[in-house]
């Protein structure tokens, strides 16, 4: 896993929550890790990782991923046994 990977790893399991994760980073990671990416209507992903599959809104019109996602992603990367490095 590159840098730039751990990076934003750590910064998804970060305690507090971070506010200034991008998505762009984040859906690097997810295929990174393998996982299969399937575009749905508008903004809607479906990210599939170990068998693990959940749903997610690209942000729109900002860049950063917003705190509520940010507890959805760390659920996910949890439960498709990923932790933090």
């Amino acid at each position: 896993m590159n840098k730039k990977h751990q990076k934003t790893l750590l910064a998804i399991f970060k305690t507090p929550l971070q506010t200034n994760v991008l998505w762009e980073d984040v859906e690097k990671l997810f295929i990174h890790m393998g996982a299969r990416i399937k575009e749905g209507n508008g903004s809607r992903l479906a990210v599939e990782l170990n068998g693990i599959r959940a749903y997610f809104h690209r942000p729109h019109p900002q860049k950063e991923i917003d705190k509520g996602a940010l507890v959805s992603v760390r659920k996910f990367l949890e439960n498709a046994r990923i932790k933090q490095c």
